[in-house]
């Protein structure tokens, strides 16, 4: 167009990707008018871009006008080929709603009642598993009241005679108490116990049963241990030194003896988790057991310290209370001979302690009661702390007496 009719305009300046109007437009100013004249000539560089405009109007009239035949067929064939394309994705689209309306009807539609199933089953396998943990809950509560009242019986009514107390009742209602323990405390996210805190019953249960029959049978245990005696030794004022003992008497003492520790194995906490070793086990420490236990050999031993005390003070009393001290030590050797003999229940041993480690005898293949004891004591027997210790307790209290003259 440039070369066949010739213009003044610059088209290539202005088709210049690095073109600036401002630039532009400061040129013809500085063109038009001097540098020193204080008021500026604007008319005459207006007039040449008007005057430019004006040009390229004439000069897209003019191939407007020429071409305009050929745009309008263009144009015309561009509109039609549109048309088609727009035809061709109307029905595309059309095919397209379709499709996705019925894969709505198949899959969409199906996929939220399938939710609400998976809702629904999800929640009743919750309320199922729920159930069945109150449910066992309840049975060994049931077991619990049974083992109880066999080891409480009621008094008889009338001329019938009471029945016999079962202490061997005694571990079997530790051990459900214990089992029932386990079963409240498993309350992680996926144990069986998960949800239980939230059912009435189950805290009812807690509060009117299992709390009450820990507390009994922890007193009936602790009791047990501390009546243990096996000595010949009658009691004071008696007529006679020595009283009868009949092996079946013994025997039965041994036995009630046994049920109790048991018993109170079966009751003792867990270990916490700070007890844990590397591996995640932790040695065998029933707590109430120990604590029963050296309240037993304290007692012994102040009694022991007491009656040798008054003794040095009055000396036709000390035979008698020797006596009583060598008693009180055939009876601590008789309980660490029990206790080497009874072994630590096998259901604590594979329990779950508190922390989710579990429980062992330390490098022990048998075990047996009598070592977390000893261990307890740091001595390596129980005749041999009583008499250290009664020995270390006897000497503040020969000085006294050799003190005050007796």
């Amino acid at each position: 167009m440039a070369d066949s009719e010739p213009s003044y305009i610059d088209y290539e300046a202005f088709l210049d990707p690095s073109f600036s109007p401002t630039a532009f437009a400061n040129t013809l100013v500085t063109a038009t008018n001097n540098a020193s004249d204080t008021a500026l000539d604007l008319s005459t560089p207006l007039s040449r871009v008007l005057f430019d405009v004006q040009e390229i109007d004439s000069h897209i009239h003019t191939l407007s006008t020429k071409a305009a035949l050929p745009l309008l067929a263009h144009t015309a064939a561009r509109t039609a080929a549109a048309q088609r394309i727009g035809h061709h994705v109307a029905a595309h689209l059309a095919a397209l709603t379709d499709n996705y309306r019925r894969l709505e009807a198949e899959v969409v539609q199906r996929h939220a009642t399938a939710a609400d199933v998976h809702a629904a089953a999800v929640r009743l396998a919750l309320t199922v598993t729920v159930g069945r943990a109150v449910g066992r809950c309840l049975l060994l509560a049931r077991q619990l009241e049974a083992q109880m009242a066999d080891l409480l019986p009621a008094p008889a009514a009338g001329p019938a005679p009471a029945r016999k107390e079962d202490h061997r009742a005694m571990v079997r209602a530790a051990s459900t108490l214990h089992s029932l323990r386990r079963l409240l405390a498993a309350s992680q996210p996926g144990e069986e116990g998960e949800h239980l805190a939230r059912v009435t019953v189950i805290a009812t249960l807690q509060a009117e049963l299992l709390a009450p029959a820990e507390q009994r049978l922890l007193a009936r245990a602790q009791q047990a241990v501390r009546e243990f005696s096996t000595s010949s030794l009658a009691p004071a004022g008696a007529a006679t030194a020595t009283t009868t003992v009949t092996y079946a008497q013994t025997e039965e003492t041994k036995a009630r003896t046994t049920s109790a520790c048991l018993a109170l194995c079966f009751l003792s906490p867990p270990p916490p988790p700070s007890l844990l070793g590397d591996d995640g086990s932790t040695d065998f420490q029933p707590a109430l057991l120990l604590t029963a236990l050296q309240t037993y050999l304290q007692t012994a031993l102040t009694a022991s310290l007491a009656a040798l005390a008054r003794a040095l003070g009055t000396l036709p009393t000390l035979p008698r209370t020797l006596l009583e001290v060598a008693a009180r030590c055939q009876n601590i050797v008789a309980l660490e001979a029990l206790l080497a003999m009874i072994k630590p229940p096998g259901a604590l041993l594979g329990a779950r302690t508190a922390g989710g480690g579990s429980v062992s005898t330390g490098n022990n293949t048998t075990g047996n009661l009598l070592q977390p004891l000893l261990a307890a004591l740091d001595t390596a027997s129980l005749p041999s702390f009583f008499w250290r210790s009664l020995a270390s307790g006897l000497a503040g209290r020969v000085q006294e007496i050799v003190g005050r003259g007796g």
